[in-house]
């Protein structure tokens, strides 16, 4: 049992090794990005997480993604308004992606 326990572990450490090599070069240009949901399907090589961050079109929102590891991509599964007080919550975490201040002025939009 111990085994199985450290092998999941290991290969959700891979998992997340590789989906960050994926998302966060995406993802920066929207720093600071705070990660508020992971679930982890290692039957199927992928993970699923949301990630909240201030988008210079539409103020703060929440951003769905899956990392399928099998074929080293990322999908983006959409993206809703979020409350600002709600994403004020967020702050008070420690961020996925860092940054001083918020600037989303080299930031595409997308």
């Amino acid at each position: 049992m111990e085994a199985q326990t450290t092998d999941r572990t290991q290969a959700l450490a891979v998992l997340r090794a590789r989906r960050d090599a994926k998302a966060k070069p995406h993802l920066k240009q929207y720093a600071p990005v705070w990660m508020v949901q992971e679930d982890a399907i290692l039957e199927d090589d992928s993970i699923r997480f949301s990630v909240v961050f201030f988008h210079p079109m539409y103020s703060w929102v929440t951003r769905r993604y899956r990392f399928d590891a099998y074929n080293d991509v990322l999908y983006y599964l959409g993206e809703m308004l979020l409350d600002e007080d709600k994403a004020l919550e967020f702050e008070s975490m420690e961020p996925y992606i860092s940054a001083e201040a918020i600037n989303t002025l080299d930031s595409y939009g997308g």
